[in-house]
């Protein structure tokens, strides 16, 4: 039975238990936590959410984040042993893995995935061995994420997208009033991808295989002619429909000139058209 909370209440008392910082928690606040937890498993909680007044399109929910590393202070460490493996792991006990049953629709692919409590797994989701979903994750209805990708902690993957083999997400769980990385309803994330440091990729793009973006990183936009950049304020955002590939620019003075090396660039060489369309078109084919 799902017990209701009011989130207003449970946002409030998890930021004072946050400053707080006892020495012991006593059972009331264990089931605050608990109550947390239950919400994040539902997705009914999320570090970061669509909200179309902010610049961006996106929200960060601090408290969340602050909710999320209350946890890690709750629990202890302690043995946990998967059933009829000889492996044994030890870590919080406030963060087990994530149970699933049939009912929920996810298709966990046998072979060494791990899912841990406290990430959202949403309906028609696949996940290939082996694949890691961080606490605090939230992965939309019908996506994809392929053998040995890592959707890090806080990290936030719309509908229908396809988290291609080897490629990692990385988790932004702090400081708390960071953005986490986000990917969009729709995005193609090619093989061995890296996308760090709360970088959005918004709807129907595609990254490229070997694609890396991060703050440090600017992108080129050769259809706009323009340069897309993080700044202290505001994360990388790449546009939607996007078509980003792994590039190089020459280094322009000193010794690195001379040797005639380069640096590594992500381009936009298109935004997505019929021609890409069919290209990716087999990814519906492997729901």
């Amino acid at each position: 039975m799902t017990v209701s909370v009011n989130i207003q209440n449970l946002q409030q008392s998890i930021e004072e238990l946050f400053e707080e910082k006892p020495e012991t928690y006593s059972d009331p606040e264990r089931q605050l936590f608990a109550d947390f937890l239950d919400l994040l498993n539902r997705g009914e909680v999320r570090s970061a959410e669509p909200d179309p007044s902010q610049p961006t399109g996106w929200r960060v929910n601090s408290w969340v984040k602050k909710g999320i590393l209350l946890g890690f202070r709750i629990g202890g460490i302690v043995e946990m042993t998967g059933a009829g493996s000889p492996a044994r792991f030890f870590d919080k006990s406030t963060y087990p893995l994530k149970p699933f049953t049939v009912n929920d629709g996810v298709r966990i692919v046998p072979g060494g995935s791990s899912i841990r409590t406290g990430s959202y797994v949403g309906r028609g989701v696949t996940c290939m061995p082996p694949m890691y979903l961080n606490v605090g994750a939230y992965v939309a209805d019908g996506t994809m994420v392929d053998s040995h990708a890592l959707i890090g902690s806080c990290a936030q993957v719309g509908r229908n997208c396809h988290i291609s083999a080897a490629s990692q997400l990385g988790g932004v769980l702090e400081p708390v009033g960071a953005m986490p990385v986000i990917i969009e309803d729709d995005v193609l994330v090619g093989g061995n991808c890296g996308v760090y440091e709360g970088t959005i990729v918004k709807r129907r793009a595609v990254l490229g295989s070997g694609t890396i973006l991060n703050r440090s990183t600017p992108v080129y936009d050769l259809v706009r002619g323009m340069v897309h950049r993080a700044t202290d304020d505001t994360p990388l955002v790449i546009p939607e429909e996007a078509v980003v590939v792994a590039g190089s620019r020459n280094i322009t003075s000193g010794p690195g000139k001379d040797w005639g090396l380069s640096l590594y660039t992500p381009v936009i060489v298109k935004y997505r058209d019929a021609g890409t369309e069919t290209k990716i078109q087999l990814e519906d084919l492997l729901r």
